[in-house]
């Protein structure tokens, strides 16, 4: 709710605050950023609060606001003069709005300047997924494209070096050249992993090392560790340069 307000991004119509809360700590923000926004703030009772959100333990405060717009895929290709190269985050029928959520938290927190995903066989932004997201939705540009195959060659094009994660890779995460370069990070579904298609139109395929008995990580898990790996590399070469 925080973000949703100091992103400003779109249009908030309606606060509601279920009566007896604390008007103090991050409500008192809340409302403090509503009152400089201009947008109505409606007490209710608790009742009616949880029968209007659309997620568990709404935590006092629910908001009416406009969706989410998407942007296209060539606007994630193309950064400013000053701005930098891009970073995205591909995600291939990850289909639990937690993960999709998680996901976006990590990669922005991380400095990614975009997301992309399917339109079938995905998850979308639903309330779940924006919980999840813990504000990052509000920031992380995301393109919703017919197909990933297709994105990838498109990607590709434009000189995005696209970079899958999969368990059985030849090639090791931490020994990856390209990070500071335009980068697109590739992650597959749960449990199924990279579709056939995608792992081939991928310029790279790496794994992430692991240590012990278990064989993988959740997407989301893995999405964080890759992220900043990336995130890493291209600190590295930032300092190098200056």
């Amino acid at each position: 709710m925080r973000e949703l307000l100091r992103a400003g991004r779109r249009r908030v119509h309606q606060v509601f605050v279920a009566e007896g809360s604390d008007a103090a700590g991050p409500l008192a923000e809340i409302l403090e950023l509503t009152r400089a926004r201009g947008v109505a703030v409606r007490r209710v009772d608790r009742g009616q609060l949880d029968a209007m959100a659309l997620t568990d333990a709404p935590q006092g405060v629910v908001a009416r606001a406009d969706p989410i717009s998407g942007v296209d895929l060539d606007a994630l290709t193309a950064p400013g003069p000053s701005g930098p190269a891009p970073f995205l985050v591909v995600l291939d029928g990850v289909t639990d709005p937690h993960n999709l959520g998680a996901v976006m938290r990590s990669a922005l927190s991380a400095g990614a300047t975009g997301l992309v995903t399917g339109r079938h066989r995905s998850a979308r932004l639903t309330p779940a997924a924006l919980k999840a997201a813990a504000g990052a939705a509000e920031y992380l540009p995301v393109a919703t494209v017919p197909g990933i195959p297709a994105a990838l060659t498109a990607l590709a094009a434009a000189g995005v070096w696209t970079v899958a994660l999969d368990a059985d890779a030849p090639t090791s995460l931490w020994d990856l050249r390209v990070a500071s370069e335009p980068i697109a990070l590739v992650l597959g579904a749960e449990g199924r992993g990279l579709g056939r298609l995608v792992r081939q139109r991928c310029d790279l395929v790496v794994e992430i090392p692991l240590v012990g008995p278990i064989e993988s990580l959740n997407v989301s898990a893995a999405a964080a560790l890759a992220c900043f790996e990336i995130a890493r590399g291209r600190t590295i070469r930032a300092i190098r340069t200056n």
